[in-house]
């Protein structure tokens, strides 16, 4: 397919997304407890269950979180610094009380990583990795995915930190210089609607490094345009969560 072919169906399905015929009016990390776009507890909010978020519904992942953080038995696990006071077995009750952490011993283990991390390098206060990084997207993607692999389990996946970082960039209150080099985060739904387009073929789709095609094949075919890559992320999970109902 074209490329002019290709950029039609996307300006239609952004068109879709903006009249809200692709569904979207409450999306998965709407579930959260409101708290000041800026505070140090919001950001971590958005940080903590996103390493989590693997191969799982995020809406019920989303939910979980609320549940967990609205209850006082649980809700130290958002405070790294308490977080790493209580035993092992402590913190695995709290995330897996609501189903934050389904894999018990290794989720929890991830989210203690975390807690450490962020104490080690940020006094706990995940803020300060942006800030060194000069609110920099490629900065803090190479911090993350390449010098520090290992301190961010998960987190520093290619899907999941790209995502994460566009969760940051909608419900706080941080903005970045080049968000232009945010890209899309190919999950299954984005590399599904990816296919779907016909931006990669049937034999890509199925390659181990689907996930960086879909990266490229997106960076490549939106150069130039008015539109960023994360400008599409909502509008392809969100058709290919509704089994592509509307045609293209």
């Amino acid at each position: 397919m074209k490329k002019e072919e290709i950029l039609e169906k996307v300006d239609r399905l952004i068109k879709l997304y903006k009249e809200g015929r692709l569904g979207g009016e409450v999306m998965p990390e709407d579930a959260n407890p409101s708290l000041e776009k800026s505070s140090v507890e919001n950001y971590l909010y958005f940080t903590l269950p996103m390493a989590l978020n693997y191969q799982r519904n995020s809406y019920k992942l989303w939910e979980s979180a609320l549940k967990t953080y609205k209850d006082e038995e649980t809700n130290f696990v958002f405070n790294p610094k308490l977080c790493l006071k209580k035993t092992f077995e402590e913190v695995q009750y709290a995330l897996t009380k609501y189903k934050v952490a389904l894999q018990k011993q290794k989720q929890t283990e991830i989210w203690l990583k975390l807690c450490n991390t962020f104490v080690e390098f940020y006094d706990g206060d995940i803020r300060k990795l942006f800030d060194s990084q000069e609110n920099n997207v490629d900065k803090i993607r190479k911090y993350i995915q390449i010098e520090n692999k290992k301190k961010f389990p998960y987190l520093s996946g290619t899907k999941i930190c790209n995502y994460w970082l566009y969760v940051i960039y909608q419900y706080t209150d941080r903005r970045y210089k080049d968000m232009e080099n945010l890209t899309v985060a190919p999950d299954t739904h984005v590399c599904k609607a990816t296919l779907k387009l016909g931006l990669i073929t049937e034999e890509e789709f199925k390659q181990s490094n689907v996930q960086l095609i879909v990266i490229d094949r997106w960076k490549e075919l939106l150069d130039g345009t008015n539109y960023n890559q994360i400008d599409v992320h909502t509008p392809l999970w969100l058709w290919s969560r509704n089994s592509f109902k509307i045609k293209m």
